[in-house]
């Protein structure tokens, strides 16, 4: 029962526990882990129980290896109702909509193939096509043979295996750095491109057949083709005249690299991050166009594997979409003392493609304001990444088959993620848009979220995603992750509603495990209401961010208030006591 794995278990098997289904598993193992469990069958008979684990349970349940799987055996082990009626709705607050159905046969019985069609496999539409599962819907997915989508595929997981291994090298060179800790590397530090660039590919190729492998132990139908609506309740399988009828569809067709007018991608020397996630080769210099998150991650690759880097921004700033203050930080740490260098307010207006290693790449460069050409144009470096955002993918959904109107390509969507029919429109029955595509927040866990809450609304229970309570994250080194208001949107709410506005810090150069780890380069910031204790939005730059900003998300989703949060006591010593620093200073105390 240790290494029990249900992905590699024959999905056979009805197993029955006190008379509850809990199949179809592999037996043998979970014969072994419902042996485990004997002692605390009594306690099973209890319905609708949350909960402690029943004596003999144990946390066996934990080393299951797919986290959807320990959540539904932990639901029937722990005596939920498996029979196909649906629970009342749950409070927002304080707690989670239960799962009620998890595993249970599958309904349709309304005249259509299925109850819940999904037009997409990225992030946004497997958690959606998980949650309608557990909620006992008959489900099927159109992957388009994109399992896993943009983030698995081209972009949040490969990058990450990108920034690892590039983070390493940079570690490895940095002498000062390691002198600090008695360390001395002789020779230089060398790695090997194509093996980088492997690790990238085998991530994201072993993270989206564990993603497929879900979906089919769950019982979901996969279609290999894109989807097309071709009227209500109705999507043709792209390439074939068969159509697949569904009570409830769900958009989530996802979002594709923007390529500005003028630029030419050649995919070898001027391309987007999608073929840049290759590493077919490390050029000496690059141009990146754009300075958002993706642009500063693929600096910071850059950069530490040896190129030099040339930022081409529109905007009248760098990172123009990071909260000043943190802006100001990140250019200290992550700009200028690299080979980086850029300009600001200024177009790439003509991209000419070279050729690798012998002829450069041409940029055409104008003033944003004047729209003249500058005196530094035409910019020859040996490529260009173009990160100039993502625009979504809705022109092949057969949007005006259904007579919906879209702003830019986005597909409107109320806060229930139903489709309108055109922007402050009436919903269209029984269809809803998810992630990317209705452009409300462009983030994979985002997109996750609105799927589930999408399936919530389609069984009943009035759900609505708050995106104010989602972080981000930017994986450079030091990282950088936010959740919530910036301080110049914080400040103008506070001056709008009439409320008082707080801000407190705290320094990663006052924490113990930063200044271990010689990583005391960073800050962390709260904004909140000083009349109410409300946290409008935290903003974090240092080691380990992007983790760190979660305990503040949970914070701000639960209304938990800066006095509250002042009285919370963090493990010492740990990197998440700069907010602790952070909470107290928020309402006059102090941390040590």
């Amino acid at each position: 029962s240790e290494h029990f794995d249900p992905l590699k278990s024959p999905a056979s098997t009805r197993v029955f526990l006190q008379g509850k289904l809990l199949g179809p598993f592999g037996p043998p193992d979970l014969d072994q882990l419902l042996s485990a469990t004997s002692k605390g069958q009594n306690a099973h008979s209890r319905r609708g129980t949350r909960g402690a684990a029943p004596p003999g349970l144990g946390l066996r349940i934990l080393s299951l290896h797919h986290a959807s799987y320990a959540d539904l055996l932990a639901v029937r082990l722990l005596g939920f109702d498996t029979t196909p009626a649906r629970l009342p709705a749950v409070p927002p607050r304080k707690q989670a909509a239960a799962a009620p159905l998890a595993g249970a046969s599958m309904m349709a019985d309304h005249g259509f193939d299925y109850d819940v069609i999904i037009v997409g496999c990225g992030v946004g539409g497997h958690g959606a096509a998980l949650h309608a599962r557990s909620q006992g819907l008959k489900t099927a997915i159109f992957t388009g043979g994109d399992v896993g989508g943009t983030c698995v595929n081209r972009g949040c997981v490969p990058s990450k295996a990108l920034l690892a291994a590039a983070g390493r090298v940079r570690e490895m060179q940095d002498a000062e750095h390691l002198k600090g800790f008695g360390i001395e590397v002789a020779g230089d530090v060398k790695y090997d491109r194509e093996a980088v660039a492997a690790h990238a590919e085998q991530l994201s190729s072993n993270v989206a057949k564990n993603l497929g492998n879900s979906l089919g132990a769950l019982g979901v139908d996969t279609i290999d083709e894109a989807g097309e609506l071709v009227g209500p309740n109705t999507v043709k399988r792209v390439g074939t005249d068969k159509t697949v009828t569904a009570k409830d569809i769900i958009l989530a067709p996802g979002s594709i690299p923007f390529v500005p007018p003028g630029i030419t991608i050649d995919g070898k020397t001027v391309f987007t991050s999608d073929d840049s996630l290759k590493l077919e080769w490390v050029p000496d210099w690059v141009a990146i166009i754009g300075s958002g998150y993706i642009g500063l991650e693929f600096s910071d690759v850059y950069t530490a594997l040896g190129s030099e880097v040339t930022f081409i921004e529109a905007m009248d700033t760098m990172m123009p979409t990071f909260d000043p203050e943190i802006r100001r930080v990140a250019d200290r740490c992550l700009i200028s003392p690299r080979k980086i260098d850029g300009y600001t307010s200024v177009f790439a207006t003509e991209v000419t493609p070279g050729e690798p290693g012998q002829k450069p790449v041409k940029i055409k460069l104008i003033d944003a304001k004047t729209k003249e050409e500058i005196p530094d144009s035409p910019l020859y470096v040996d490529a260009a990444l173009v990160c100039t955002g993502r625009v979504p993918n809705t022109k092949e959904l057969g949007l005006d088959n259904m007579g919906i109107e879209t702003v830019r390509g986005f597909v409107q969507v109320n806060e229930k993620m139903q489709v309108l029919d055109k922007e402050g429109g009436e919903a269209i029955p029984n269809l809803y848009c998810i992630g990317d595509a209705n452009g409300k927040m462009m983030l994979a866990h985002a997109a996750s979220a609105q799927g589930i809450s999408a399936i919530e609304n389609i069984v009943g229970r009035p759900h609505e995603v708050n995106h104010n309570n989602i972080p981000a994250a930017c994986f450079t080194h030091p990282e950088i992750a936010m959740v919530g208001l910036t301080e110049e949107q914080a400040k103008a709410k506070a001056e709008a509603e009439g409320f008082t506005f707080g801000k407190s810090g705290g320094s990663f150069r006052a924490n113990s495990k930063a200044l271990a780890e010689l990583e005391s380069t960073g800050i962390a910031k709260v904004l909140f209401n000083k009349d109410s204790g409300e946290v409008l939005g935290v903003h974090i730059i240092g080691i380990h961010a992007s983790d760190l900003i979660q305990e503040c998300a949970n914070a701000m989703a639960a209304g938990t208030t800066v006095q509250e949060l002042s009285m919370v006591v963090h493990t010492h010593p740990t990197l998440c006591e700069v907010l602790d620093e952070a909470f107290k200073g928020a309402v006059g105390m102090s941390a040590h």
